[in-house]
C-alpha cells in the first residue's frame, strides 16, 4: 500500500487516516457494529483510534475498551478531557475513569478538548503529571486557533504539544489562512475531525458538487475518498471519520491509496476556495 502517514510522539508514524468514535455508544442496539468496524479498521491498518470522555458520556471509550481487548499494543489511542476537567484533581479523576472504561492502563496521547476556563499553565501541569505517573505518553489539545496556539507555546513546556485537532475539509478551510501554516512550521500534526463534513450544514453541497462527483467517477472511487483523499494530502495532516459500519470502514481505508494531481487539486480548490481573511475557527 502506498499510503500517506503522519507521525506522532516523534516516534509513531501512523496512517494518515484514522478512526473517530463521535456518536458511538449511544445506542446498545449498535455497539456489536461499532465493536466490529474499529476491530476491520485496526486489521486495515487504520490503527489511530480516536475518542472522548464527552462522548456518549463514557460510552464511546466503552466501545473502544471493547473493540482493542487483546490487541491494545496494535493501537494508538487517543482520548480528550472536558476543560472544566483539565486541571487538578478533577484532571487526575477523568483521566483515571478513560482508562478504566478503555480497560488500559495508558493513553498514547491525551487532548484537552477545548479551551475552557482552567488557565492553560495549569493544564500544562496535570499533563506533565500524568505523563510521569505513566498514564498518558503525550498530550495535546483540540480546538484551539492560532492565538490559543501561540499562547500554549508561551508557556513553559507548551511546546511539546503533540497535536491540534480541529475541523477540517473541503468545504471548512479556514485554518489554512494561518493556523495550518503555523502548526506545520512548528511540526504539529493536526488531526481534522468531520473530514466528509458529518455533522455540518455543507455535506450535502459536498457530496453533490459536479467537480468532486467527476473526480471521484475518474478515480472509481466514492465521493467520501476523494473528500478523504484531499484531506491528507495536506503536510502533516490526518483525516479521523467516523464509521460505524465495516463496509465504511473499507471505504476509509481506501482512500489512502488515491492520490490527487495537481490539477484536480486545483480544481478542487477553485470550486471550494480557502478564504482570503482570518475566520473564527469552525468547530461542532
Amino acid at each position: 500500500m502506498n499510503a500517506k502517514s503522519v507521525t506522532f510522539s516523534r516516534s509513531h508514524t501512523l496512517a494518515a487516516i484514522g478512526q473517530g468514535t463521535w456518536y458511538m455508544g449511544e445506542k446498545a442496539s449498535q455497539r456489536n457494529d461499532e465493536v466490529n468496524a474499529l476491530r476491520a479498521g485496526i486489521d486495515l491498518g487504520l490503527t489511530l483510534i480516536d475518542t472522548a470522555e464527552m462522548y456518549a458520556e463514557g460510552g464511546a471509550e466503552r466501545v473502544v475498551g471493547e473493540a482493542i481487548k487483546g490487541q491494545r499494543d496494535n493501537v494508538y489511542l487517543v482520548s480528550k478531557v472536558y476543560p472544566w476537567n483539565a486541571g487538578g484533581s478533577k484532571g487526575q479523576a477523568a483521566c483515571e475513569a478513560s482508562l478504566r472504561r478503555l480497560g488500559t492502563d495508558h493513553i498514547d496521547l491525551y487532548l484537552l478538548h477545548w479551551r475552557g476556563d482552567i488557565p492553560l499553565d495549569e493544564t500544562l501541569q496535570l499533563m506533565i503529571r500524568l505523563q510521569q505517573q505513566g498514564k498518558i505518553g503525550r498530550w495535546g489539545v483540540s480546538n484551539l486557533d492560532l492565538g490559543d496556539m501561540q499562547e500554549l507555546w508561551s508557556e513553559e513546556g507548551g511546546a511539546d504539544c503533540a497535536t491540534n485537532q480541529v475541523l477540517y475539509h473541503l468545504a471548512s478551510r479556514g485554518i489554512e489562512y494561518d493556523l495550518l501554516p503555523w502548526c506545520q512550521e512548528h511540526a504539529i500534526p493536526v488531526m481534522a475531525y468531520c473530514p466528509l463534513a458529518q455533522a455540518g450544514r455543507l455535506r450535502s453541497g459536498l457530496m453533490n458538487h459536479p467537480v468532486v462527483n467527476e473526480i471521484a467517477h475518474n478515480h472509481q472511487s466514492t465521493v467520501a475518498q476523494i473528500l478523504l483523499a484531499w484531506v491528507i494530502s495536506h503536510q502533516d495532516v490526518m483525516a479521523i471519520p467516523k464509521a460505524a459500519s465495516i463496509a465504511h470502514v473499507r471505504e476509509n481505508a481506501g482512500a489512502l491509496d488515491i492520490m490527487l494531481s495537481a490539477e484536480e487539486l486545483i480544481r478542487l480548490g477553485s470550486a471550494f476556495p480557502a478564504p482570503k481573511h482570518k475566520s473564527p475557527l469552525d468547530m461542532v
